[in-house]
């Protein structure tokens, strides 16, 4: 197990794919006030999806939104994105800044406290571009992240801290999976914004 705190510029993973981190990407006090903008702004919706045949409504919130309101399928359901608000825009324009690369949509989740969490998994949708980056940025309740290779389950984790930037690129995808552990301690929301690059718009 790799454990990394403040590590940035520089990739966290020790073979297939690039896992970048900037911890103060936003400072305090701005973050602070985005957290809160974003609570109030986003319309935040309950994620659903289709597991082993049965209908499941999750407790965190997400909402989608992209230059157009296209629709796309995963877990059995269809999402249809909204158009970008003036504020991720704003947000929109940091990241490609620092990241060097293009977005043209971001999926946000809503955890309400350590009890929300997400389990293992990959963002391979086929809809994604290939090998794509996806630019993930942190508000409010700091929280363990962590990343698991699909055949040798060497595990590396992190440290997510408010107003930070994560930037998954390259193969990372292909031979990484990743979760965000509950955390039973934690009472305090948190917001994840993760900037992708779909194909189909």
């Amino acid at each position: 197990m790799h454990l990394f705190h403040r590590t940035e510029s520089e990739n966290l993973l020790p073979y297939d794919g690039v896992l970048l981190y900037i911890p103060d990407f936003i400072p305090r006090v701005e973050a602070d006030q985005l957290f809160l903008s974003l609570l109030d702004g986003i319309e935040w919706k309950k994620d659903e999806a289709i597991l082993y045949g049965k209908h499941i409504t999750t407790k965190r919130s997400v909402a989608w939104y992209a230059e157009k309101g296209f629709s796309y399928r995963y877990s059995g359901t269809t999402k249809t994105a909204l158009p970008w608000s003036p504020l991720l825009l704003e947000l929109k324009t940091k990241v490609e800044l620092a990241s060097k690369e293009k977005f043209n949509s971001c999926l946000l989740n809503l955890y309400h406290d350590g009890s929300e969490g997400m389990a293992w998994h990959s963002d391979d949708e086929t809809s994604l571009l290939p090998n794509s980056t996806i630019a993930s940025v942190s508000f409010g309740a700091e929280r363990i992240f962590r990343y698991k290779h699909k055949k040798t389950e060497e595990k590396v984790e992190l440290q997510l801290e408010h107003g930070s930037l994560l930037l998954m690129k390259d193969v990372i995808q292909r031979h990484w999976l990743h979760s965000l552990p509950k955390a039973m301690k934690v009472k305090r929301p948190r917001i994840n914004l993760t900037f992708r690059q779909f194909g189909l718009i």
